[in-house]
């Protein structure tokens, strides 16, 4: 006996005669595709948290070598250690592997600049450093 509902025919998949349009009408593979975008997102934000730590990383290492040799030249202009104190300033900034740019005596007082260069940004920080006021 045959059913007197009829099935609606068949509709071909879109693309269905051609490879290559058949597979581009599909959601197949999405998901990986998806999976791929969401980990190269990942590592790049992380690339770039890693380079900002390394940036403010080397601005400490550059004030610290400032403040490092202000209070070394300052020591040896106001005659609590012996040398001059420029001379000395230079020798402590190259211990923090940073160039000495600057130093100036005014009166009691010394004023240092050190410089580093990190992938073609300058980084500076200025130091004064004396006797207590």
């Amino acid at each position: 006996m045959r059913s007197r509902h009829r099935r609606p025919p068949r509709r071909p998949r879109p693309g269905a005669g051609d490879r290559f349009l058949g597979w581009l009408a599909t959601d197949r593979g999405a998901g990986g595709i998806t999976a791929l975008a969401l980990v190269a997102a990942t590592v790049m934000c992380a690339l770039a948290v890693v380079a900002l730590g390394g940036a403010l990383t080397t601005r400490q290492r550059v004030v610290a070598a400032a403040d490092g040799a202000a209070l070394a030249a300052a020591d040896a202009l106001l005659g609590a250690v012996a040398g001059e104190p420029c001379a000395l300033a230079a020798r402590v900034a190259a211990a923090h592997r940073v160039a000495l740019a600057g130093c100036r005596v005014e009166g009691a007082e010394v004023v240092v600049e050190t410089r580093l260069e990190l992938a073609g940004v300058v980084i500076t920080a200025d130091s004064r450093a004396g006797p207590a006021p």
